[in-house]
Formats: structure tokens, sequence, C-alpha cells
């Protein structure tokens, strides 16, 4: 089971540990796509520092974030599961994982990044800023950025079990299963089911949750039929459609009672 994440606007602080090894992370072939992005956004924060901080999106009250990009290929690294915080982060709780947990999550996560495209949650990385939805003055939108080298080296690490896709839409351009890939891939949507509505902060929240009833039962759905049916294992009311022809991805709602 491969689980696609998005990452979080908040990060921890990079801590003291040694920096960034560009060539040391997953997923080697997109080295040189992380090394381009990596090369601008320095440049482009070492730099006027206003004109970085529009470029980002970033507000008055996140100046601080700019400087902090332009010491990227200094500043310490951790593991990438310790760097990303957040709600669904908070409710996936890795740090508080057994250690059989652990390794499942090592094995099956992948967090997609605007600066390194995807990584494994234990890839060390420093603390950054920097959305799939930037536009860096060189390179253009990041999201066409990736979607060439990501659609190079993403359908080897799909392998060929169960494709989990929880990414949120902006993180979902930079690749999007095809093929064969693709019927073998679910996306999640949680709905409050009084209202079948998508709220935010409970939708991540229990997208964590469920992220951490998986690894910590130990399910291993091959496919997004057998997901379902490991998640109604789990307590979760969960409703499915299958794709209508090859080639699409299966679509998911689970639905939940109350909004924490």
């Amino acid at each position: 089971m491969l689980v696609l994440l998005p990452p979080s606007e908040g990060k921890a602080n990079s801590g003291d540990g040694a920096p960034l090894e560009l060539g040391s992370l997953s997923l080697p072939g997109l080295t040189a796509a992380r090394e381009a992005v990596l090369g601008e956004l320095v440049e482009l924060c070492s730099g006027d520092p206003e004109k970085a901080r529009e470029v980002l999106g970033l507000s008055e009250g996140l100046r601080g974030e700019v400087a902090k990009n332009a010491g990227l290929r200094t500043a310490g690294a951790r593991p990438a599961g310790e760097i990303y915080t957040g709600v669904l982060y908070d409710a996936l709780g890795l740090a508080t994982l057994d250690a059989d947990a652990r390794r499942r999550a090592a094995g099956s996560l992948l967090v997609f990044s605007g600066l390194w495209g995807a990584v494994r949650v234990t890839d060390r990385i420093p603390s950054y800023r920097c959305s799939m939805g930037v536009k860096l003055p060189g390179l253009g939108a990041l999201a066409g950025h990736w979607r060439a080298p990501m659609a190079e080296v993403l359908p080897a690490a799909a392998g060929e079990g169960l494709v989990l896709d929880l990414r949120s839409s902006a993180y979902a351009t930079a690749w999007k299963p095809k093929g064969e890939v693709a019927g073998r891939t679910a996306t999640v949507r949680v709905l409050h089911a009084p209202t079948r509505k998508v709220v935010s902060h409970f939708n991540k929240a229990t997208k964590g949750r469920i992220v951490r009833a998986l690894l910590t039962s130990g399910a291993a759905p091959e496919n997004p039929a057998e997901l379902v049916e490991a998640l109604r294992e789990l307590g979760y009311a969960v409703e499915a459609e299958a794709p209508g022809k090859a080639g699409k991805a299966w679509a998911l709602d689970v639905l939940v009672d109350e909004i924490r």
C-alpha cells in the first residue's frame, strides 16, 4: 500500500542536526528536479525579501520564512515525519506509533511537496516554506515543473498494490495516476454525515486517523475494494464508487457524524 499525503503549511523547526543531503532522499529520480527548485528558491529568498514574500504568497507575519528558505542548504535537517505538523499529522501521531506501525509508515507514506516533489517520512529535510501553488520566476508553476519527473518515478514507487490518495487538490495536480495504477487507486473525501459537506478541519483530522488506524491494525488491503472492507472493519462508514471505465480511480466517501 502506498499512501499519498499532502504536506502541512506549518512546520516544526529544523533543529541542530546535520544539513540536507539532497542525494540521500528517497525517489532519486527526482533529484535533478529537486535541485532546480531548491536552487531557485534559495536564490529568490537570498535577494529581495519583499519580492520573495510576494512570490511565495506570505503575509507580513510570515516574513521570517523568507530568511529560513535562504538558509536551506546549511540548515539542520530532521525526518520529514517530524517536520510536518498540523491537523492531519497531529491525528496521525507518527511519534506515538509502535515499532511495527512505524515500520509500515516508513514504507508506505509519501508526502508531496512543492520543494521536494515527494518524500518518505524518514527522509531528512529542513523546515521550509514553498507550497505547490507557487510560481517561481525561472521555473514557473511548481505543479507543472513536477509533472514530468513524477510521471517517470511514481508508477514504480506505487508498486503493484493499493494507492490511497489523500492529497489536497493542489498537490494532486503534480501527479495523477494513470492506466492500471489508476485502477488500484482510491481517493477519499470525508463528509459530515448530517450535512454531506466537507469541513476542512475534521476532513484533515479524519484522514490522519484513518491512516493511523490502518498502520496500527496491520491491515494490508491490496486494492480499493479491500480498502473499503478494511475501513468498515475499523468502524468507518464508507460509501464507495467503483470507476465506470478502466484507467479511473475509485472514489470513497467516509461519513463522520461528529466534527472533531
